[in-house]
């Protein structure tokens, strides 16, 4: 009896140590899911974006400032800028465009030119036949500032791998005789995979857009940072992480401008 006892003493303590060497090989992505996101996402005021592929061919072009004075409109500076992800190309064009996995995104901008200067503007989504699906005048900021442009629930929702162009312009001549200033871009919705979808989910709002910058999805990093910004107008790190975020695509010369949308006034 004694040897019986001490074999199956043996036989337990090796079925434990087999089962903590595989234990110890299960690779990270084996964890559960709130393992990976209390390992992956950093929930300091660093928010890294993670630029996706390049999209295919034909290259989306764009406008992500204002540039120099045109027509009547005045010279300011900052420029009229999208806050959006672009590429320089050799050839002195850029390539403005950016990933959104809502239906209906937000669309963000630095505007210099207040409500006092009576100007009209415009927003214009397009589909990718050019053809005008959404387009509406925008109230001006009282102070220059950045400002938030959601797609109304009303209209149809993007369809996923779809391109869509957007530009804003402001109008200095009344008659829309001289060219307006004005910025352009495209923008194009994905699906989020399952993992990615329950991260989000179970997710604080600090970490949700350090998940969304991992996985290049730029219109709900900026999103998901106004609000929380909008919401807690004296936390020092969210400030530090909308000028880090916002410097890190190349944008330094609005990266301090204050957001001047109303809480609540965008989904």
């Amino acid at each position: 009896m004694k040897s019986i006892s001490k074999s199956v003493k043996l036989s337990v303590i090796l079925a434990v140590g087999c089962v903590s060497a595989v234990a110890s090989q299960i690779p990270h992505w084996a964890e559960p899911v709130t393992a990976q996101i209390s390992s992956t996402v950093n929930l300091d005021t660093t928010i890294k974006f993670n630029p996706p592929a390049p999209p295919p061919e034909p290259p989306p072009g764009g406008r992500v400032s204002g540039g120099a004075k045109r027509g009547t409109c005045p010279s300011v500076q900052p420029q009229l800028t999208a806050l959006v992800p672009f590429t320089q190309k050799p050839n002195s064009t850029v390539d403005v465009w950016a990933l959104t996995a809502a239906t209906h995104p937000t669309f963000w901008f630095f505007v210099p030119i207040t409500e006092s200067s009576r100007l009209t503007n415009e927003f214009v989504l397009q589909d990718d036949a050019g053809n005008d699906i959404y387009k509406t005048a925008i109230a001006l900021p009282e102070k220059p500032g950045v400002i938030g442009i959601s797609l109304p629930k009303n209209i149809e929702p993007l369809t996923p791998n779809k391109r869509y162009r957007w530009f804003f312009s402001i109008f200095c001549d009344p008659q829309k005789s001289s060219p307006p200033i004005y910025v352009e871009g495209v923008i194009q919705r994905v699906n989020l995979n399952n993992a990615i979808a329950q991260q989000i989910e179970i997710a604080k709002p600090r970490q949700k857009s350090a998940i969304y910058a991992q996985n290049g999805i730029w219109y709900e990093t900026l999103t998901t940072l106004a609000k929380l910004r909008l919401n807690n107008p004296e936390d020092s790190q969210l400030q530090t992480a909308w000028r880090n975020l916002i410097t890190s695509i190349g944008l330094p010369d609005v990266a301090a401008e204050p957001i001047v949308s109303p809480p609540g006034s965008f989904d």
